[in-house]
């Protein structure tokens, strides 16, 4: 459009020159020393023009012809860039499908001229990998960090990565440590630092780390609650291992308030309490926790405990029967507390309505066992039977007891008796 504006332009301009000169050509006299040149202003203006327009386009075919070499340069790297670019394209493709070999070769395949070669270098490391070549991925990566020293943080995760794919754990981990340093709140660099010291079971050091996968949102609330359980229940156990019923309590303490609400954990933590002679501790423990909230298995271990004022203990238990008052677990419960405290009658009791409110093993076992030492024997074989029957979900299967005569004939001496058994 501004050609042809122009072309018109030109073409009304020479057209009022034309209708001018017509009316009067003008005179042009140059002189230069002897020499003198005579013609009409048209003649001067026609050649004026054709001369510079000869010079104009003389110029610019000798500056075509010098800037010839740099343009054949600049079509070269176009067309080696755009060959690149299709081997990457089909070395990624061939990555994608498993062909290791060929992607590899496809990815590395004039790399030189490639505007890419970070991705073409963190292709071929992965496919290196893949190929079991752990010495030339590291090269692979190593040239990829050269060829752009600013993406330090993605040859370092994809390094980390694939060493952790390949069980190299300290490798990945050294990796993820420098990788920290480099980018301290990286949410990548984070989690992945968190599945290696989860894979390494380096529970203090992921302990550590949780407030910054809580800063930075790394994590969901479920994932990051599900972690903080996890390493709260393994550092209370190697705190217990370790034999310190101090550390294990600070564990305790220094863990998030709405998990000491957990009973996994209580149970657990409760459990290495009484390994390490923490009776009393675990028995308040149990017994607050069952104020706030109610739990079979809490009750159940609240039995279990033997804490050094066994009455006091059976009367904490009992205020809770008027709340609970038909719970088989804590009838069961306040049985082996009144065994506790040998008093086998209100024992006795608790068990039968222990037995009535939801029959159970252990209390026909503990049953008969009381009425075994009471010196009821036909009851006490009574309810171990009944005990057992409920073990193994069937009744026992025995013979009918035979006729009075037949038991005689039978008991009878000896060979006698063999014969009588091989003639029924």
């Amino acid at each position: 459009m501004k050609l042809l504006i122009g072309i018109m332009v030109v073409l009304l301009a020479a057209a009022g020159l034309s209708l001018l000169l017509m009316e009067d050509p003008g005179y042009l006299l140059v002189g230069y020393g002897h020499w003198t040149l005579e013609t009409s202003v048209a003649v001067a203006v026609i050649v004026t023009v054709l001369t510079f327009l000869t010079l104009y386009y003389a110029l610019r075919t000798l500056a075509n012809v010098r800037g010839m070499p740099r343009r054949f340069r600049h079509w070269r790297q176009i067309k080696r860039g755009e060959r690149a670019r299709r081997y990457l394209s089909q070395g990624l493709v061939e990555l994608a499908e498993g062909n290791w070999g060929a992607a590899e070769k496809h990815l590395l395949r004039h790399v030189h001229d490639s505007d890419t070669k970070l991705l073409n270098y963190l292709g071929a490391a992965r496919a290196a990998q893949q190929r079991g070549d752990s010495d030339q991925r590291d090269v692979y990566l190593q040239h990829a960090h050269h060829s752009m020293p600013e993406a330090d943080v993605a040859v370092g995760l994809t390094q980390a990565d694939l060493q952790l794919a390949q069980g190299q754990l300290e490798q990945a981990l050294a990796t993820a440590t420098h990788l920290k340093q480099v980018a301290p709140h990286h949410a990548h660099v984070l989690k992945l630092l968190a599945k290696l010291y989860r894979e390494l079971r380096d529970w203090e050091r992921l302990h550590e780390l949780l407030p910054e996968l809580r800063k930075r949102k790394v994590l969901d609330e479920a994932q990051l609650r599900r972690l903080t359980r996890e390493v709260c229940s393994h550092r209370l156990d190697n705190a217990a291992r370790e034999r310190d019923a101090q550390r294990l309590q600070a564990v305790w303490k220094a863990m998030p308030r709405e998990l000491h609400s957990d009973v996994e954990l209580l149970l657990n933590y409760v459990q290495h309490l009484v390994e390490l002679g923490e009776g009393l501790t675990a028995e308040r423990l149990v017994a607050k926790a069952l104020g706030e909230q109610w739990d079979d298995r809490l009750v159940a271990l609240y039995g279990q405990l033997q804490g050094p004022d066994a009455a006091r203990q059976l009367a904490h238990a009992e205020g809770w029967l008027k709340a609970h008052p038909q719970e088989a677990t804590l009838l069961y419960t306040l049985a082996q507390l009144a065994l506790r405290n040998r008093l086998w009658g209100k024992a006795r009791i608790y068990l039968e309505s222990s037995i009535s409110a939801g029959a159970r093993v252990e209390a026909y076992s503990d049953l008969g066992a009381l009425l075994e030492q009471l010196g009821d024997r036909d009851s006490a074989m009574d309810y171990y039977r009944k005990g057992l029957q409920l073990a193994t979900g069937s009744a026992l299967a025995l013979p009918a007891p035979a006729p009075e005569h037949e038991e005689t004939e039978i008991s009878g001496g000896g060979d006698s008796g063999i014969a009588q058994l091989e003639k029924s």
